[in-house]
């Protein structure tokens, strides 16, 4: 599914990267990516399915074969990830557009040069930029490209948390943590990368330590498992 999608992204602005005679890293991607997803899809295609099942083990204490592999993650990655990926699916599909829950959005938009490429229908911005947003077409493709990585690893995270149980052999726990620690190095880089620019942020009036505390727990606590 990730490869997947960055391969419709990439291709979605392919007649771009081909007007700035740009074109041969995106399609050295597109191929690679495309080798790589059609290699998982015949190994998930020739391989039997095991129908032998581990042992059943004692189970720990409140756990049973249908329960989630651990509360405490769950809950976690329920209240930090969505919040995640409610600004990265706007970020992905309504770039530009001011979500007026959020504190400050209007202000991370500014900083981010979000009105530069996508300026709001009807707004100042898309008055006095309209029509210089074509030239900002790079920095759009750049803000959706990191806009879905954060959705696949908050995907990674909802579906280890969620949907994986515990099961009578214990195994729903070590697919979790194969999951977890990766999930974990994927956290820790783009909490570092958050901050890196939190000194320019501040410049902006853009507070991100709120959002530095936040990613910070949740990547302690998949540390921790």
């Amino acid at each position: 599914f990730a490869n997947l999608a960055t391969i419709v992204l990439y291709a979605s602005y392919l007649e771009d990267f081909v007007a700035a005679a740009a074109q041969t890293i995106p399609t050295i991607v597109i191929s690679l990516l495309a080798i790589e997803t059609a290699a998982i899809l015949y190994y998930l295609l020739i391989t039997p399915k095991s129908k032998t099942r581990s042992p059943a083990i004692a189970m720990k204490e409140g756990k049973t074969e249908k329960s989630v592999v651990s509360r405490i993650l769950t809950r976690t990655v329920a209240l930090v990830s969505t919040m995640m990926s409610i600004i990265a699916i706007r970020d992905l599909f309504f770039t530009g557009q001011i979500i007026n829950f959020i504190p400050r959005d209007d202000i991370y938009l500014e900083w981010t040069g979000s009105f530069l490429h996508s300026p709001p229908d009807g707004s100042p911005e898309a008055v006095d930029q309209g029509l210089e947003a074509l030239f900002y077409i790079g920095d759009k493709f750049v803000a959706q490209l990191m806009a879905l990585n954060v959705l696949i690893l908050c995907l990674y995270k909802f579906v280890s948390t969620t949907l994986i149980r515990y099961g009578s052999d214990g195994s729903g726990e070590i697919i979790c943590r194969m999951f977890w620690k990766s999930s974990a190095i994927g956290a820790v880089i783009l909490t570092m990368l958050i901050r890196l620019f939190t000194p320019a942020a501040q410049t902006a009036s853009l507070d991100l330590r709120w959002h530095l505390m936040s990613m910070g727990y949740e990547t302690f606590i998949l540390g921790l498992y």
